[in-house]
Order: structure tokens, then sequence, then C-alpha cells
């Protein structure tokens, strides 16, 4: 199926999240993530991307906020996900979606506990030109 044309399922609740973090002093980097942007479109100011993203056992997201939506569909593993009060916020396995809000007030972390790869298809529905992820740091919760 052309992934262009899977944008309105995937804006449907069919699709992801999660980011390519750029650094700072005091964020907390990502580690073992992988992306691949499958397609792009931008409409009236807002940017429509697809992405595979891979985290590797161990691997983390780095705590982050997006600047618009993000829903992911988890297609193998299994993703820890919590919120910057430190509470799980869900454990997804393979067939469920994630739903991130947007906006810096909505901090999250999603890590890999597993020993098998999580791999997502995300949706990002952006303000055009923002970053997949904005960084933020670790909110004082005892893991990565």
């Amino acid at each position: 199926m052309n992934a262009l044309r899977a944008l309105p399922a995937l804006a449907g609740g069919c699709a992801l999240i999660l980011a390519a973090l750029q650094g700072t002093a005091a964020a907390t980097p990502s580690s073992g993530v992988t992306g691949t942007i499958l397609a792009k479109r931008t409409v009236n100011g807002t940017d429509y991307i697809v992405r595979e993203l891979t985290i590797a056992p161990g691997g983390t997201t780095g705590w982050h906020f997006h600047d618009g939506a993000v829903r992911a569909v988890v297609r193998q593993g299994t993703l820890t996900h919590n919120l910057a009060d430190c509470s799980l916020d869900g454990i997804y396995r393979e067939g469920d979606v994630i739903r991130e809000p947007a906006g810096a007030d909505h901090v999250h972390v999603g890590r890999n506990l597993g020993t098998t790869p999580v791999v997502l298809d995300a949706l990002y529905v952006i303000p055009h030109g923002s970053p997949l992820a904005e960084d933020a740091p670790n909110p004082g919760c005892d893991f990565q």
C-alpha cells in the first residue's frame, strides 16, 4: 500500500510516535533507537510524517515531547511508556495503538525492557518544520 495513501487511516488511529531527538545539556538522550521516514507531506502548514521506529532491547527514546500529535501502532515487541510524573502510562504490545498528545506538558519516555526489538509505525501530525520530538530532562524518575 502506498504510504501517502495510508495517511488518513493512520491519522484515524492506526499509527505512531517517538523520535529523533536532538541533544541538549539537560536532555536525556535516546539510546538504541533508529528511524526511517517512509512518507512526508505538508498540507496547509501541517507536516504529516509516516516513520518506522525500531528500539533495540534495552533501548530508550529518552524523555521528550512532541509539538503535534503522534499516533503509533506496535508492529513487534513490547513498549513500556512512562509519563513525567513517573507513572506507567501503558505497556503496549503488538497491535496496540499509542496516542501521544502535543505539548511540553506531555513529557514522556518509551523503553524497551524486553529481549525483542520494538518496531513502531508512527504518524506525526506536527506544525510545518517542527522537529519530530523535543528533548526534555529526566523529571526525577529513577529510570531512564
